[in-house]
């Protein structure tokens, strides 16, 4: 009974053209898959929450049929840097509208330590988008070193190491981190290095808001920097996230990718995201404030503002770093009240450290901080491991807010790629799909291939547009008309479902963060895994939309047709679809640390384990990374 069904599950695969039943056919379309490859026309069948076919699909049934003639079939996007509202994951109505299918939060180093906890809490209510979390660096230290700028001892050291392992066995899709933020401020660079070096084994990614310091004159060039020799040395992939040239680099992202470059031909792969403002937002005091000053916490920090020479010093610097940041306090505007400072400082008839302490001594508003130029805005979104991001999440929020929330992702389709043309359609697909997946670690996501989840976006190129504004920050953008998640239909027609097809993520120890590699990649393994004898010969060429090849279990007849091969140094995974249109990934991997001397295969049938075992390591081959 157990080879019937092992020879049920390899013996054949979906035929296009048959008259086969669908959940979903998206008919008509033409299909960016997020490669990078050139689009195509091709119908889309999606059966029991993934991708079960793709070509010309008129003779096949569906119990929900869309017709996408004239409109992009893309992969949904994947928002490696969220601030999602617990309250908001169950509508996320305002990153629906954006094509927004996952969201990894955490970010800047915050978030629970525990994540299953988090996550279960979070699955309770469902959720309209997938959900996943990093594990925070800041987190971590102000659990264990608190709010003291003062060294971390060996046993500190210690339980912040524990607590970042814990985060990666428990699913974290990285180590998340913002030095940029007091009191993780405070932590030098080599405790940091210390304390996420626990993560190496995972293969994972450290993403940093850099610290950008007056004593480096806010240098931009020297925080990307420490982010890079962090992830180096603690055998992280390194993030810039939310990247940006700010303070005395402003007109420099080219020098700053440059060295981005130079770090990935040593052999350390350094990626990065962005938002397409000149704007960011954050507590008005967290980046303008001195780091002596808010040493202690708020009550300490209110003392200091009391003191007459303390306060005249921390106005001081506070305006100093008001310049070299954001280029003056005319850059700065307060989306509560709806007022730029310069008007405040009006009303206050006081210069802008002053305002800003007066506005501290009542509490601890959000801000708007404009900080850089278009030109170097345009370097880095169209810099090939920058992935798009909008240092958003769901939120039901309609006031205070900065209008990212709503506009990241057709901002950058309509304004960036349609309008302005600095980049093709199909390049910023790949930037919003699979080169944010790879990044963090995803196989099953990020890229419209058979075997692969079905969450998807379908769009109108010639009228994706962001709305919203600074002023209006809520206006929903236009263009966006179906999204799936899992399979479910999440938007209609441009209008929130209401169904719940979402589910929490949680990364293994065989999803390395990882180039989006393109070129030709080709997976070899032989041999009996768990009592069952096993052949796998696989490849993708550069350029090609799917791999070729044979698969074979028991002897069974083999699969001829597969979705995509996706490689790393040592690692494989590869997707099909057998001929119960059930998803098929098989993942094989040379440097598992559980397996430690062999090759380690996985493979799932729609998302649940079927086979666990391993291989020897001179059994398999694996080219491309």
């Amino acid at each position: 009974m157990q080879r019937l069904l092992l020879l049920t599950l390899l013996a054949g695969t979906v035929t296009h053209g048959q008259a086969q039943s669908f959940d979903v056919v998206i008919r008509n379309g033409t299909v960016i898959d997020g490669s990078g490859n050139p689009r195509y026309d091709a119908d889309v069948g999606i059966r029991n929450g993934f991708i079960a076919a793709i070509g010309e699909l008129q003779a096949a049934t569906a119990a929900t049929q869309i017709d996408a003639r004239g409109l992009f079939v893309t992969p949904g996007f994947i928002n490696i840097h969220s601030h999602a509202s617990a309250d908001a994951l169950p509508t996320a109505v305002n990153m629906l509208t954006q094509g927004v299918t996952t969201e990894i939060f955490n970010a800047d180093g915050s978030g629970p330590l525990n994540i299953a906890q988090q996550m279960g809490a979070l699955a309770v209510p469902g959720l309209a988008v997938n959900a996943g979390g990093y594990i925070g660096f800041n987190s971590a230290w102000v659990n264990v070193v608190g709010n003291a700028d003062r060294r971390a001892s060996p046993d500190e050291i210690a339980r912040m190491r524990a607590l970042i392992a814990n985060g990666m066995s428990q699913g974290a899709w990285g180590v998340s981190a913002g030095l940029d933020y007091k009191p993780a401020y405070f932590a030098r660079t080599e405790e940091v290095i210390q304390v996420v070096d626990v993560a190496r084994p995972w293969r994972t990614n450290f993403t940093n808001h850099d610290r950008v310091t007056p004593e480096s004159n806010f240098s931009s060039q020297v925080a990307v920097a420490e982010t890079v020799a962090i992830g180096m040395k603690s055998g992280l992939v390194p993030v810039v996230t939310h990247m940006k040239a700010q303070g005395s680099d402003r007109g420099a992202a080219d020098e700053i990718l440059a060295s981005m470059a130079q770090a990935t031909k040593r052999g350390y792969y350094t990626a990065a995201d962005a938002y397409p403002y000149l704007a960011g937002q954050t507590g008005l005091g967290s980046l303008i404030i001195p780091a002596w000053a808010v040493e202690g916490g708020r009550p300490a920090m209110l003392q200091r503002f009391a003191d007459p020479a303390l306060r005249a010093k921390i106005i001081v610097e506070s305006e100093q770093a008001i310049v070299a940041r954001f280029g003056g306090a005319e850059s700065i505007y307060l989306p509560r009240t709806e007022q730029q400072l310069t008007d405040v400082m009006k009303e206050m008839r006081a210069g802008a450290g002053e305002t800003v302490l007066r506005i501290l001594e009542n509490g601890d508003p959000g801000a708007i901080l404009r900080f850089g130029v278009e030109e170097d805005l345009i370097d880095i979104l169209k810099d090939p491991v920058t992935s798009m991001a909008c240092d958003c999440g769901a939120s039901v929020a309609t006031r205070g807010l900065h209008p990212r929330f709503y506009g990241s992702f057709p901002r950058v389709l309509g304004r960036y790629v349609r309008e302005q043309k600095i980049m093709t359609w199909e390049q910023a697909i790949r930037k919003s799909s699979w080169l944010p997946a790879a990044t963090v670690g995803m196989t099953d996501r990020g890229l419209i291939a058979v075997g692969m989840a079905a969450d998807l976006t379908v769009f109108d190129p010639a009228t994706i547009i962001d709305r919203a504004t600074y002023a209006s920050p809520a206006l929903p953008s236009e263009g966006v008309r179906f999204v799936l998640v899992n399979g479910t239909l999440a938007l209609e027609n441009g209008a929130a479902t209401g169904n719940r097809g979402g589910a929490p993520l949680f990364r293994t120890g065989n999803m390395p963060s990882r180039p989006a590699n393109e070129g030709l990649r080709r997976l070899r393994a032989n041999g009996t895994v768990s009592g069952r004898r096993i052949a796998i010969d696989v490849t993708q060429r550069a350029g090609a939309r799917e791999a070729t090849g044979t698969f074979t279990l028991d002897g069974s007849e083999p699969i001829g047709k597969f979705g995509v091969l996706q490689t790393a140094n040592g690692w494989a995974s590869v997707t099909t679809v057998d001929a119960s249109m059930r998803a098929i990934v098989v993942t094989v991997d040379l440097h598992d640390p559980a397996n430690a001397g062999t090759a380690s295969l996985a493979l799932n049938a729609d998302g649940a384990p079927l086979l666990r075992g391993s291989l020897p390591a001179t059994a398999v081959t694996i080219t491309g990374r």
